[in-house]
């Protein structure tokens, strides 16, 4: 009885057939591949890849030349889905810049053309608060007139703002906890954060498909590492009970701490974390629970406070509140929050002590935009837009599984997978949809396991009606065109657009 409503995740199996289809794709590919550097090899195809320099032949190699050979040979041929430059915000509609390439994407050039009204599925623009207009933009504006953009000072120095006080004091409001610290940038908040929480001697539990930054933290930290299956409860257990069993190796002494690292929602598979029973096992084998809310805060809860808000769980109950401030909030940067723990991160976090303190606009953006979910500021924009995002996810994962798309994920993640496979897919995908004025991302190896290349979509409260229905309506169209209707599990299309009785009632704070 630790879930007060249904967790509803699917990851529908690979038909064997596209998977079968998919490893000869890559193993075509990589054929073509080895041919064309064998050309370029003898100067019988022109090489535009990065080399060592003639004169340095006889150095140690600064780079192995085979560690490019996917990004030259299989990434160069779909490069034109990424870093496709934006000339307007990045909010529900969006506007690019016209690229062309005349030698097979190693280079491009601009048209002098704009794109104009994309809609946008692929920024992680959950709450709509990514805007040049409106209460955010104008108190951004209004302190930049006051405060300037550049601090040029860390904030143990001189870089200490009173807004960087409020803003603080406010995200620990918001969180229901003692204290909270914030950090200019969302990575270095968890790769250099956790190396100040654990050392040698401690153990960190990481899932399976945590992100880079988590990774790279729990490396950094000299802990030793041990990886469980991706939200799998039992591998979880199993090695909380070897550590607790056996300590450390060759010494057999206890673990100095037990940290266990999970997500919110991960941003690959559009999965939550099953958070109550984590905590269940966090509290029996008495470890430590580091919890990343980058995707989860704003974007889930019946309040937008995150993955705790969503389960209806006690605060206290997560030793370390990580998040941040890029996503729903429209802004950048990261926070950590908890008890007890932020004054010990103000003097021995890298991050805190010699990172240059945040800029006055960006805080000002986080400020407003929190106090307007909280409600802070007298209007009830905040908990509309947290209910229609809620709204929206619903709707958009519903349409997709019953036209037949193989959809990853919960059913309340607004990140919404979906599975491509094959690598031709990848490029033919991104091209189409942009053509008929659709931007979303499309994520290939090593992004993801090399038979699950998928597209990403991130659903927005700006999102409207007509824009979800305009969308489905050319994903569908494109998913015809290239046969990515895998599923064998179509559900009937419902002829309404759907309410669901589980989207968020009305909460008073």
């Amino acid at each position: 009885f630790l879930y007060s409503r249904p967790f509803i995740e699917s990851f529908e199996e690979t038909p064997m057939l596209v998977a079968v289809l998919t490893y000869m794709g890559y193993g075509i590919l990589t054929i073509f591949g080895y041919l064309r550097d064998f050309l370029r090899h003898w100067k019988i195809e022109r090489c535009h890849i990065a080399r060592e320099k003639e004169e340095q032949k006889d150095f140690v190699p600064l780079y192995q030349d085979f560690e490019n050979f996917y990004t030259r040979n299989l990434y160069m041929r779909i490069r034109d889905n990424w870093n496709r430059p934006i000339c307007s915000v990045p909010g529900a509609k969006m506007d690019l810049m016209e690229r062309a390439s005349h030698d097979y994407n190693w280079t491009f050039e601009y048209t002098g053309r704009v794109v104009q009204d994309v809609i946008n599925l692929g920024s992680y623009n959950y709450l709509g608060f990514a805007e040049n207009t409106g209460p955010c933009a104008d108190s951004a504006a209004e302190v930049t007139m006051k405060y300037g953009v550049g601090i040029a000072s860390t904030r143990q120095e001189i870089g200490n703002l009173d807004r960087h006080e409020e803003m603080e004091k406010l995200v620990a409001k918001f969180l229901g906890v003692e204290s909270a610290m914030a950090f200019g940038m969302g990575f270095a908040t968890n790769s250099m954060n956790i190396p100040a929480l654990a050392g040698k001697g401690c153990l960190i539990l990481s899932d399976e498909l945590n992100h880079a930054s988590l990774v790279l933290g729990a490396r950094l930290s000299g802990s030793t590492i041990r990886v469980f299956k991706h939200n799998n409860m039992q591998s979880l257990e199993k090695l909380l009970k070897e550590a607790i069993v056996h300590g450390q190796p060759r010494t057999h002494r206890p673990w100095k701490k037990i940290l266990i690292v999970v997500e919110g929602i991960y941003s690959m598979e559009g999965s939550i974390v099953r958070l109550p029973e984590v905590i269940a096992l966090k509290k029996r084998y008495r470890a430590y629970l580091y919890l990343d809310e980058a995707h989860s805060i704003g974007a889930l809860g019946p309040r937008g406070r995150g993955v705790v808000d969503y389960f209806g769980l006690d605060p206290c109950d997560v030793d370390v509140m990580m998040g941040t401030f890029t996503k729903s909030f429209g802004a950048a940067g990261g926070y950590i929050a908890g008890k007890r723990l932020i004054e010990y991160l103000r003097s021995h976090s890298h991050s805190a002590v010699y990172a240059t303190s945040m800029s006055p606009p960006v805080v000002e953006q986080i400020i407003t935009s929190m106090k307007c979910i909280m409600g802070e500021d007298g209007t009830t924009i905040g908990c509309d837009r947290v209910r229609q995002l809620a709204e929206n996810t619903v709707y958009f994962r519903k349409r997709l599984r019953e036209m037949g798309f193989i959809i990853y994920g919960n059913n309340d993640s607004p990140v919404v997978p979906m599975m491509l496979y094959m690598p031709a897919k990848i490029g033919a995908f991104g091209r189409e949809m942009l053509k008929r004025n659709i931007g979303v991302v499309v994520v290939g190896f090593p992004a993801t396991p090399i038979i699950e290349s998928r597209a990403r979509f991130c659903i927005s409260a700006a999102h409207t009606n007509d824009m979800l229905d305009r969308a489905l309506s050319v994903i569908s169209e494109v998913g015809d065109l290239l046969q990515l209707k895998y599923s064998r599990h179509r559900i009937q299309p419902s002829l309404a657009r759907p309410v669901d009785d589980n989207v968020y009632e009305d909460i008073d704070d």
